[in-house]
């Protein structure tokens, strides 16, 4: 993965790249995925937000169950915990060009 895109969360260094990979095994799951980083208090949030693939709706069974076990899988193979976010075919921003993968939402301590 290229450095700049690593997110440190909760001291786990998480690349995006990690993340797609773990998405992309799973057929209920598109490719069209963000990583959005939130704080509550001391502690940083991850939540992937993520396409079902088309014709799938978030609410089925069955992409809830994909959504648990990615959850399951980034915390055995990446170390952090996440939240799945759903969204139905279309519901992640896309950007042309180079698609935004991380985005951070924490307030910068300045």
């Amino acid at each position: 993965g290229r450095s700049d895109d690593m997110m440190i969360v909760r001291g786990v260094n998480v690349f995006p790249t990690q993340i797609e990979e773990l998405i992309l095994k799973r057929p209920e799951l598109s490719a069209h995925y963000q990583c959005v980083l939130t704080r509550e208090g001391p502690m940083d949030n991850l939540t992937v937000v993520v396409e079902t693939r088309p014709g799938l709706s978030p609410e089925s069974i069955e992409a809830r169950a994909a959504a648990k076990q990615l959850q399951h899988e980034v915390k055995v193979y990446v170390g952090s915990s996440v939240s799945v976010d759903l969204k139905p075919e279309g519901g992640v921003e896309r950007s042309q060009g180079k698609a935004r993968r991380v985005v951070d939402l924490r307030e910068r301590k300045g």
